[in-house]
């Protein structure tokens, strides 16, 4: 076994190493195709404002904010700075039975963003760690209220929560959840919301909402008083951008509030700015019971997820719980110095900046650049988008789903587009920095990649 004294430790100017003078055998990547990357490799050196650089030089316009996390832009200094003083004032502080105060500083103002009375703030590290303390919270609140029989959760098909055991569970996408057999018991779907949607439809679609009215067939099937949560994404990103129909979340929230049944959003990709303003729970003027957060918390610079209680809930849990411990879930990092220095910065820059109120102005550019490409290019069957996301879909070619998708993404980012798939759709979901300019940039190189796509 080797020593740390021997271990060959590259220094920070190596990063811009060359492809080839890396060993990649170690590192085994997340959700990549491992075998095709390390034999093709693409590798960031640096990234700056709205743009990554590759190792060998070429700037790549960043079409997907990293993994929707990086919403203020790349390098952003502020932030960068209050992480570099946290380094080097508190390096780790346990939250348990202790504290430090950046941590209530950052709940703070985390709270200060959320709907009202949605302001009792968990930090956790990452949005899957969000979706099953969410869940955990859920069950918590039925137990203290001595409703212990409520222990079902509801999930949506397509539904994205995150790949730890209860947010697989609770989720919808298949190819998470077919190779791990073991999960949660109890668990129930309720049906995506695109089966019947308008192809090319601009916003919100205009019907489907009764949708949600296959939650009361959940009930009848089960009971209501087995139901704990019901939790959705008001967004569905990693899908493939599904954007709900009119009324679907009011409708949601009317039944789950007549039964009883807490209702979680799911916000890790939509907090933040992502639909022009700081929650889609602002945006479609609904307030679930509790709505967990990642990403553009900390504008991904440090892992950092949230999950905001309302006070109905945190104070059920806290105030009826036997003396002691109320609640017992947590992690070594909840609310790590580095990572609230990050977050109290990154919210920061997003009031100083208006970015909120810059991804709303530029929703209709986006829109309009986006389903610009139906015109343009052939393949493409669907366009969606809300705020600043948008999801081209293409036709899958005979017998192999997704390759067309995966070659325009391969085509795109060695034109200097960085975009993201998932199967056969093109999800993007930038920088709310990005300019007009870098709109029309953005969807003429993907135009153009798709046409060169057979």
């Amino acid at each position: 076994m080797a020593t740390i004294a021997k271990l060959p430790i590259r220094n920070a100017p190596d990063l811009s190493a060359a492809a080839g003078d890396i060993d990649m055998s170690h590192f085994w990547m997340p959700f990549t195709d491992n075998r095709f990357f390390k034999a093709n490799p693409r590798l960031f050196a640096s990234a700056r404002d709205m743009h990554y650089t590759t190792t060998d030089g070429m700037r790549v316009l960043d079409g997907t904010a990293g993994l929707w996390c990086v919403n203020a832009g790349h390098g952003r200094a502020p932030i960068s700075a209050a992480i570099a003083q946290a380094t080097t004032t508190l390096d780790f502080a346990p939250t348990f039975q202790l504290a430090h105060p950046l941590a209530f500083e950052a709940a703070s103002a985390v709270a200060r963003l959320m709907p009202a009375g949605l302001d009792r703030i968990f930090f956790t590290n990452s949005g899957s760690e969000s979706a099953d303390t969410a869940l955990k919270m859920a069950l918590a609140y039925h137990h203290a209220r001595g409703e212990g029989t409520r222990f079902r959760l509801i999930g949506r098909q397509r539904g994205y929560h995150g790949t730890n055991f209860g947010g697989m569970s609770v989720g919808g996408i298949g190819g998470n959840r077919r190779r791990h057999v073991s999960q949660v018991w109890g668990v129930d779907h309720l049906a995506h919301t695109h089966g019947d949607a308008v192809r090319f439809q601009r916003g919100q679609q205009p019907s489907n909402g009764n949708l949600a009215d296959e939650l009361e067939d959940l009930v009848q099937l089960h009971g209501a008083e087995t139901i704990a949560a019901v939790i959705v994404e008001p967004v569905a990103g990693s899908t493939g951008v599904l954007v709900p129909p009119q009324g679907y979340l009011q409708r949601l929230r009317e039944i789950t509030r007549k039964h009883g049944i807490l209702l979680i959003f799911d916000e890790v990709i939509t907090g933040f700015g992502r639909l022009g303003a700081a929650t889609a729970a602002e945006y479609f003027g609904v307030t679930p019971d509790l709505l967990t957060m990642a990403k553009g918390l900390t504008n991904g610079a440090v892992p950092m997820g949230a999950v905001a209680a309302s006070r109905e809930v945190h104070d059920t849990v806290i105030g009826k719980s036997p003396a002691g411990i109320e609640f017992f879930h947590g992690y070594t990092y909840s609310g790590h110095p580095l990572a609230a220095a990050a977050a109290i910065a990154t919210l920061k820059v997003y009031a100083d900046d208006g970015l909120f109120a810059h991804a709303a102005n530029l929703s209709q550019v986006w829109e309009d650049a986006a389903h610009g490409l139906r015109e343009t290019c052939p393949n493409v069957i669907d366009v969606r988008n809300l705020g600043l996301i948008a999801g081209i879909e293409l036709a899958p070619r005979d017998g192999a789903p997704g390759a067309r998708a995966m070659e325009v993404f391969h085509r795109a980012f060695d034109a200097g587009v960085l975009i993201r798939v998932t199967g056969d759709i093109i999800a993007l979901s930038p920088p709310l920095i990005i300019s007009a300019e870098q709109i029309h940039e953005l969807f003429a190189t993907i135009g153009e990649a798709i046409r060169q796509t057979a």
